[in-house]
């Protein structure tokens, strides 16, 4: 192992800054019950392509590209050009230009990750027309030069076909069905509990070669269950044919913060290590209200594609641990879990305890006129803490009418009796400017027997909904 220190860790749903509109809410519906629009607005980002490259991390979400790590833990937005090409973007990297599309969207090249991207025309087929249900794609780059685009969502089940090295944009083999939604894969059933074996929307295909092999991975059953997972086929050469491995689901989580785990990519990391990128849900305001988290990912001995995970407590970043796979948690464990909490004020409904409760549908909100918004968590016993996470709600957004996204700002203080009023802050983010809807800090490890968030800031308009407040430490 590399040097270990708590900088060297991240915590999901993954902290990204400047989190997107989502796209349905541009198209806002006063009927909540069709499913595709919404009557407010939310903001989302999901179905990450990442791509490691020369040390640093891309990172290619729907809704709003890019983001870069160069640590694996911070993560900068990079605004490209243009900024959003459609739900589920695929970059590849093919004759040192990088390729990219997306769902319904032509293909684009650029010089370097961050772009320009300059549009190339659309996908077609070998006879010129275009490409029935070009959804999610995969641009796939195989070690001899050839290259290969998956896609398919939905019904008609998961496609493949070459395109041509020197025009990216034209297939040159007819599209070739790989495999279709299988009501004998129960986890691939639609449903909260899969219990729909008519159905399943297919999507999200993903290729990994490992050791001449092709391990091709896609979701199911959809984007809105808890049900919404991963899983895996694997073949002998890119076009197939694939089979079914035996170990599947690959990632799965139903209940949680990181529940749902789909639509993503697994890439190598430092150290040739393999690490999955995937949506998690939320479905609040929307069915495409969601988040990312990644986790590692490996090759069990039998030759199947495994991700260990989701995780919801702190983990080793890449490149400290040479085998993730292998167990990658760094010891803490939440200490202020399902704690009855005070609560300095509590709107109708939105209790303190929501904030302590482990799941993104609920949240504590404090009235709009309390002068000292805080919540204050009394811990089972003496713990040694040293990092915490923390998940807004934004309130009240609303983009037509100038409210909109911000920082949100806050200090967490810890006491190490279980009376009194003697706090340490652990956590200064009164001055913070950064947009994040989900924060995790890490601070030096010391004794708390209480721990107490107080906001001091929101963006204009806003009223702060505290999803979570996880204090992690040790006994």
């Amino acid at each position: 192992m590399a040097d270990a220190s708590l900088d060297k860790t991240y915590c999901n749903p993954l902290v990204l800054p400047n989190y997107p509109r989502g796209r349905n809410s541009h198209n806002k519906a006063t009927d909540p019950n069709f499913k595709h629009v919404t009557p407010r607005d939310y903001r989302e980002t999901a179905d990450p392509t990442v791509l490691y490259h020369e040390g640093k991390w891309y990172l290619y979400p729907s809704c709003g590209m890019a983001y870069v790590s160069e640590d694996f833990v911070t993560w900068q937005h990079h605004p490209t050009e243009p900024p959003d090409v459609g739900y589920a973007p695929t970059v590849a990297v093919f004759r040192d230009k990088f390729l990219l599309t997306a769902l319904c969207a032509p293909m684009f090249q650029a010089d370097n990750p961050l772009g320009p991207f300059e549009d190339i025309g659309p996908v077609v087929k070998p006879d010129g027309n275009f490409v029935d249900g070009y959804y999610d794609p995969m641009i796939f780059p195989d070690d001899d030069g050839r290259l290969y685009i998956y896609w398919g969502l939905g019904g008609p089940g998961i496609f493949v076909a070459e395109l041509d090295p020197d025009k990216p944009t034209q297939l040159i083999t007819e599209p070739k069905v790989l495999f279709k939604f299988n009501p004998d894969h129960v986890w691939e059933r639609s449903g909260e509990h899969n219990e729909d074996r008519t159905g399943s929307c297919l999507e999200g295909a993903w290729m990994l070669k490992h050791d001449g092999r092709y391990y091709l991975t896609y979701c199911g059953p959809g984007t809105e269950w808890s049900s919404y997972a991963m899983g895996c086929y694997v073949g002998d050469s890119p076009m197939g044919t694939f089979h079914y491995q035996s170990r599947n689901p690959i990632l799965s989580t139903r209940s949680g913060l990181v529940r749902g785990p789909g639509h993503g990519c697994i890439v190598r990391g430092p150290a040739d290590t393999l690490w999955a990128f995937y949506t998690c849900t939320v479905c609040y305001e929307h069915m495409f209200e969601r988040r990312i988290g990644m986790d590692p990912a490996g090759i069990d001995a039998d030759g199947n594609l495994f991700v260990l995970g989701a995780s919801e407590i702190p983990q080793w970043a890449p490149g400290v641990i040479e085998s993730p796979e292998n167990g990658n948690d760094i010891g803490l464990l939440p200490v202020s879990r399902v704690r009855i909490p005070r609560a300095s004020s509590e709107s109708p409904g939105r209790d303190g305890l929501y904030a302590l409760d482990g799941s993104m549908l609920t949240w504590w909100q404090p009235e709009s006129d309390d002068p000292k918004k805080t919540i204050d968590v009394r811990l089972a016993n003496s713990f040694t803490v040293s990092a915490v996470r923390v998940v807004w709600r934004d309130v009240g957004l609303d983009y037509d009418s100038g409210v909109g996204p911000g920082p949100f700002q806050y200090k967490v203080e810890v006491a190490a009796e279980q009376d009194g009023d003697d706090w340490t802050t652990v956590v200064d983010c009164t001055t913070n400017e950064t947009d994040l809807l989900i924060d995790y800090r890490t601070f030096e490890p010391c004794s708390a027997r209480r721990a107490r968030l107080v906001v001091t800031g929101a963006p204009a308009g806003i009223e702060p909904g505290l999803i979570d407040f996880t204090v992690f430490g040790t006994i």
